[in-house]
């Protein structure tokens, strides 16, 4: 499972909530789930291998790269032993979004304008996703 952005949602921000109290919590989310056989693996070569290819990945951007090898070997070979890699051959994605697509404009609105208001990282991520609904 890979969770996206995620915001709690409160009643207050729909205009219903004054008008007939008919409204309760809830939470948006957007999130994709992967079906497929899992592998474990401890494999010290592979782990290495692994580890290699993130950070030269990550590190690319960076004026002096940070490499694997720029640590001392026995230290990475400690820090492997805590290390499990996973692979996973996706045979199946299903992606789900509930951001508040289920609502009319009006409390797309008031749902827009209450995270907005908080002006969170995680708030206003959620406030796009439902901006495209």
């Amino acid at each position: 499972m890979f969770a996206g952005d995620h915001h709690y949602i409160s009643p207050t921000w729909y205009p219903g909530t004054k008008e007939h109290g008919k409204e309760v919590p809830t939470w948006n989310y957007a999130v994709v789930h992967a079906y497929g056989p899992l592998k474990v693996t401890e494999d010290e070569h592979w782990l290495l291998a692994h580890l290699n290819r993130l950070t030269n990945i990550h590190e690319a951007s960076s004026p002096v790269p940070w490499k694997v090898s720029d640590a001392p070997e026995p230290f990475i070979r400690s820090l492997l032993k805590g290390i499990i890699g996973l692979e996973i051959s996706i045979q199946r994605l299903e992606g789900k979004w509930k951001v508040s697509q289920n609502r009319t404009d009006r409390e797309r609105t008031g749902v827009i304008e209450g995270l907005t208001k908080l002006n969170t990282p995680e708030s206003l991520a959620m406030k796009a996703l439902v901006e495209k609904v």
